[in-house]
Protein backbone atom coordinates (compact mmCIF):
# COMPACT_ATOMS: atom_id res chain seq x y z
CA UNK A 1 0.00 0.00 0.00
CA UNK A 2 1.41 3.51 -0.70
CA UNK A 3 1.69 6.51 1.51
CA UNK A 4 -0.59 8.99 1.59
CA UNK A 5 -0.58 12.67 1.48
CA UNK A 6 -1.19 15.40 3.28
CA UNK A 7 0.56 19.00 2.82
CA UNK A 8 -0.16 22.54 1.44
CA UNK A 9 1.84 25.62 0.91
CA UNK A 10 0.14 29.00 0.59
CA UNK A 11 1.79 32.71 0.51
CA UNK A 12 -1.02 35.37 1.18
CA UNK A 13 -2.46 38.23 3.37
CA UNK A 14 -4.37 38.36 6.95
CA UNK A 15 -7.76 39.16 6.78
CA UNK A 16 -7.84 40.09 10.58
CA UNK A 17 -5.59 40.28 13.58
CA UNK A 18 -4.67 36.74 14.98
CA UNK A 19 -6.87 34.93 17.59
CA UNK A 20 -4.76 33.25 20.54
CA UNK A 21 -6.76 31.29 22.89
CA UNK A 22 -5.23 28.31 25.30
CA UNK A 23 -7.07 24.43 25.12
CA UNK A 24 -7.88 23.39 28.78
CA UNK A 25 -4.31 22.06 28.94
CA UNK A 26 -3.16 24.72 28.33
CA UNK A 27 -2.13 24.82 24.80
CA UNK A 28 -1.97 27.41 22.94
CA UNK A 29 -3.84 28.26 19.44
CA UNK A 30 -3.94 30.76 17.49
CA UNK A 31 -6.38 31.38 15.10
CA UNK A 32 -5.42 32.85 11.25
CA UNK A 33 -7.54 33.83 8.35
CA UNK A 34 -5.64 33.70 5.25
CA UNK A 35 -6.25 35.61 1.91
CA UNK A 36 -4.35 33.72 -1.38
CA UNK A 37 -5.44 35.05 -4.84
CA UNK A 38 -5.78 33.04 -8.19
CA UNK A 39 -5.44 34.74 -10.97
CA UNK A 40 -7.99 33.95 -13.77
CA UNK A 41 -8.79 34.95 -17.22
CA UNK A 42 -12.16 36.62 -17.55
CA UNK A 43 -12.40 37.42 -21.11
CA UNK A 44 -10.03 39.43 -21.80
CA UNK A 45 -8.67 40.63 -19.02
CA UNK A 46 -7.20 39.00 -15.99
CA UNK A 47 -8.74 39.01 -12.71
CA UNK A 48 -7.59 38.51 -9.39
CA UNK A 49 -10.14 36.20 -7.34
CA UNK A 50 -9.64 35.78 -3.54
CA UNK A 51 -10.06 32.37 -1.77
CA UNK A 52 -10.26 32.36 2.20
CA UNK A 53 -8.44 29.84 4.42
CA UNK A 54 -8.79 29.33 8.36
CA UNK A 55 -5.19 28.47 9.60
CA UNK A 56 -4.42 27.09 13.04
CA UNK A 57 -1.12 27.69 14.57
CA UNK A 58 -0.17 25.69 18.12
CA UNK A 59 2.21 25.97 20.67
CA UNK A 60 5.15 28.77 20.92
CA UNK A 61 4.47 29.11 16.79
CA UNK A 62 0.79 30.07 17.99
CA UNK A 63 1.93 32.56 20.22
CA UNK A 64 4.49 34.15 18.18
CA UNK A 65 2.02 34.67 15.67
CA UNK A 66 -0.72 36.38 18.17
CA UNK A 67 2.12 38.88 19.24
CA UNK A 68 3.66 40.01 15.93
CA UNK A 69 1.54 39.43 13.21
CA UNK A 70 -1.39 41.76 12.02
CA UNK A 71 -4.49 42.21 9.66
CA UNK A 72 -2.72 42.51 5.69
CA UNK A 73 0.50 40.98 6.89
CA UNK A 74 1.62 38.94 4.04
CA UNK A 75 3.17 35.69 5.02
CA UNK A 76 3.52 31.80 3.96
CA UNK A 77 1.95 29.18 6.01
CA UNK A 78 3.18 25.42 5.36
CA UNK A 79 0.78 23.02 7.01
CA UNK A 80 -1.72 19.46 6.24
CA UNK A 81 -5.37 20.16 6.00
CA UNK A 82 -7.67 18.87 8.61
CA UNK A 83 -11.55 18.03 8.71
CA UNK A 84 -13.49 19.49 11.33
CA UNK A 85 -17.14 18.34 12.41
CA UNK A 86 -19.02 20.49 14.74
CA UNK A 87 -22.78 20.85 16.19
CA UNK A 88 -23.98 24.25 16.84
CA UNK A 89 -25.86 25.65 20.35
CA UNK A 90 -29.26 25.18 18.19
CA UNK A 91 -28.35 21.89 16.85
CA UNK A 92 -27.38 22.46 13.38
CA UNK A 93 -24.78 20.16 12.07
CA UNK A 94 -21.73 21.97 10.60
CA UNK A 95 -18.19 20.62 8.62
CA UNK A 96 -15.00 22.52 7.61
CA UNK A 97 -11.77 22.17 6.36
CA UNK A 98 -8.61 23.96 8.01
CA UNK A 99 -5.15 23.89 7.43
CA UNK A 100 -3.24 23.25 10.65
CA UNK A 101 0.73 24.97 10.12
CA UNK A 102 3.77 23.10 10.84
CA UNK A 103 5.28 26.68 10.10
CA UNK A 104 4.66 30.45 9.28
CA UNK A 105 6.74 32.98 7.70
CA UNK A 106 6.88 36.67 8.19
CA UNK A 107 7.05 37.58 4.04
CA UNK A 108 6.73 41.86 4.75
CA UNK A 109 8.01 44.01 7.10
CA UNK A 110 5.77 44.66 10.64
CA UNK A 111 4.39 47.92 11.24
CA UNK A 112 6.87 50.90 11.62
CA UNK A 113 9.02 51.01 14.72
CA UNK A 114 8.04 47.16 15.71
CA UNK A 115 11.03 45.15 15.72
CA UNK A 116 10.74 41.93 12.86
CA UNK A 117 10.41 38.59 14.77
CA UNK A 118 12.27 35.54 13.57
CA UNK A 119 9.50 33.14 12.32
CA UNK A 120 8.78 30.45 14.74
CA UNK A 121 8.20 26.82 13.23
CA UNK A 122 4.44 25.66 14.80
CA UNK A 123 5.44 22.37 15.33
CA UNK A 124 8.97 22.03 17.21
CA UNK A 125 9.39 25.56 18.40
CA UNK A 126 12.42 25.74 16.32
CA UNK A 127 13.36 29.40 13.76
CA UNK A 128 13.02 28.16 10.45
CA UNK A 129 10.19 26.52 7.93
CA UNK A 130 11.83 22.81 8.26
CA UNK A 131 12.20 23.77 12.26
CA UNK A 132 16.19 23.49 10.85
CA UNK A 133 18.72 25.54 10.64
CA UNK A 134 19.55 25.76 6.95
CA UNK A 135 22.98 24.89 6.46
CA UNK A 136 23.52 27.56 3.13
Amino acid sequence: MSADLNTVGLVGRLTRDPELRYTAAGEAVCALRLAVSTRTRADEAWEDRPNFFDVSVWGKGGEAAAEHLTKGRRIGVAGRLAWREWTTDDGSRREAVQIVASSVQYLDAPKKDAPEPTPVGAANGKGTAGGDDIPF
